[in-house]
Parts: structure tokens; sequence; C-alpha cells
């Protein structure tokens, strides 16, 4: 086991396509970080097996900001402030109908305690990697973008080089391990500004033609444990 770098962010999203939170600390649980990603705005006509409404569909879902407001007994209190200055709980019909009338589509709110996630439960993208893509298309570095739970500072590796950890385990900490399962395959969501939503094509371009459209990658919690801003990252051999 070498060490590959060291955590530089550690991010959640509670309600998907939202604006993220950076934490300090978290707890990586088997179904992912806590409290990412757990609730979700479903368009209720669709019949796709990706039903959520998302920054796709509505751009400016990236300026709205959910925030845990409060854990008592177990209970997690969602609130959600509006790009306007509005801050309503996440379950309100105000939120909803709000959401509706932006993007067009009936809406129904999803809380799923296993998360809403595209692929697996935790996203990872290496700093380099974010400096490259920002340097190839000519646009202002912002790992935002990408939306990764944990942001890695390589220790003597290039950008991408988390491409070469798809099979094999991380150990971030002390304790928690993840398996790395597969590259991260880019959407148009990664042209958006994450303060604007406003969009920058070149991004995803210089993704699709350099880089398979791929950028990050994802994993699966094979051991729980907390995990903190500055920590190492191992490789497992």
């Amino acid at each position: 086991m070498h060490p590959v770098g060291k955590i530089l962010q550690l991010a959640r999203y509670p309600v998907k396509s939202m604006r993220g939170e950076s934490l300090p600390a978290t707890t990586m649980t088997f179904q992912g970080v806590a409290e990412d990603r757990r609730y979700a705005f479903v368009q209720a006509a669709s019949r796709s097996d990706f039903p959520w409404l998302t920054a796709r569909q509505l751009p400016e879902l990236l300026r709205y900001k959910p925030a845990i407001e409060t854990e008592s007994l177990g209970e997690v209190m969602v609130s959600v402030t509006t790009p306007s200055g509005e801050k309503w709980p996440v379950e309100s019909d105000d939120l909803r109908r709000e959401l509706e009338k932006r993007s067009g589509r009936p809406l129904f709110l999803l809380h799923n305690g296993r998360g809403s996630y595209d692929n697996a439960p935790i996203s990872i993208i290496s700093l380099p990697t974010v400096t490259r893509i920002a340097e190839e298309s000519g646009t202002e570095e912002n790992h935002w973008r990408f939306r990764p739970n944990l942001l890695i500072d390589l220790r003597d590796a290039e950008a991408f080089e988390e491409f070469k950890w798809v099979g094999r385990v991380l150990r971030v900490g002390e304790v928690a391990r993840v398996a790395i399962t597969e590259t991260d395959q880019r959407c148009v969501v990664i042209t958006l500004d994450p303060e604007s939503a406003l969009s920058s094509p070149g991004i995803l371009q210089s993704v699709v033609q350099k880089h398979d459209q791929c950028a990050g990658v994802y994993g699966t919690v094979l051991t729980p444990g907390e995990v903190r801003m500055g920590d190492l990252v191992w490789l497992e051999t």
C-alpha cells in the first residue's frame, strides 16, 4: 500500500443536482457519504430509467442551495435557499411548485435513504485532472463543475491518474476503504458554471475529444469510516 495523495475537499449534495456543501469531515457508509443525494426531484411523467430533474433540464437548479439544518433523534432536516433568497424546507410545496414552473414539468420529491446516484455512491476526481481540463478548454478552473465527493491532490502523479485505479481499492484516512469501479462518463452538466449556471460548451468538447468523455472515477464503500480534509489517500497493492 502506498500513498497517492491527500483529500483537498469533501462534499455532499443533499438534493440531487443542487449546490453542494463542503465538509471538514464526514462519515462514509455503505450507502456513500452521509446525507449525500438522499433527496431528488423526479419528473412525474417520465418513463425513462433516469427520471430525475437535473441541471440537464434546468441549469438554474445548480443555484439552489440545500443545507442540513438539524439532526434530532436521527431525523435530518434539509432546507433549500432559492436563487432569489427564499428559504423553504425541502418538502415544501412552495419549492416544488417553483421548480415545476421553472422546468415546465410536473414533479414529486423522492426521499431515498440509499441515495439517488447515477452510477455509484462515491465520486472522486483529482485536482490535476480538473486543472488539465481547464487548460485544455481555456476556461477558469472550478472543481465544483464535476460534483465530486472527494477532491484529491495527487502525489507525484499527472492528470487522469485516477483512471489507473479502476479495479483497485483506495484507503481513505485511517479506516475507510473504497473500491474504484469505473471511470465517470460526463454530460453537459460539467459545462455549467456552478454559480451562474451559464454554459461553457468547450469543457465537454475537450473531455469528449481528448479523454473519451470521462473525468474522475466512481467507487463503492467496502469499509465504512470517518474521513477528514487533509487525510492521506492510499492505493492498496
